[in-house]
């Protein structure tokens, strides 16, 4: 969702499910750590403000954000979580290696969540200056851990209304 068009903290509370039941697992990258801290604050005080119990929400680091998708990889291999939220921060540099790693990311999440046939959210910036990215991660443009947070709750909420049982192709 386009930031500039729409805050990214705001929402309509009433329309989120209870994340009481919930367990969530958030993989955190190290990099752009002040960002990456203001987003996982945003992320994990929605859920609690949705009913997630604090001993439901672990969370774990990783050095950066191209760690990100082997990181959830390893939280979906524990077993222990309904969804897995990704928080990193890519700021544009000099070089294409911005284009690189942004694309490795995105792909990685994606697939992780496919693969496992379980929610694995991308909260992650990819902004060409500090400065956006501060205005994402409580700034003028709210906090995209917010909306990651809201996103993995609904999701979780999508599969439990179809009540889907997650099978594993093996």
């Amino acid at each position: 969702m386009a930031s500039k068009l729409k805050n990214l903290s705001t929402y309509n509370q009433k329309k989120i499910p209870s994340a009481a039941e919930m367990s969530f697992g958030i993989v955190v990258s190290e990099w752009n750590e002040e960002i990456t801290q203001a987003l996982l604050k945003g992320a994990h005080d929605t859920l609690v403000l949705h009913g997630a119990k604090k001993k439901n929400i672990a969370v774990h680091y990783v050095p950066g954000s191209f760690e990100l998708p082997m990181g959830a990889e390893y939280l979906i291999d524990t077993d222990e979580f309904d969804v897995i939220i990704c928080i990193g921060c890519v700021i544009q540099g000099e070089t294409r290696h911005f284009d690189f790693i942004c694309n490795a990311v995105a792909n990685g999440i994606m697939k992780a969540g496919q693969d496992n046939f379980l929610p694995v959210i991308f909260g992650v910036l990819t902004t060409n200056t500090l400065q956006q990215a501060k205005d994402r991660a409580g700034g003028k443009h709210g906090n995209k851990g917010v909306e990651a947070a809201v996103s993995a709750i609904k999701m979780v909420a999508l599969r439990d209304k179809l009540d889907l049982e997650i099978k594993l192709p093996f």
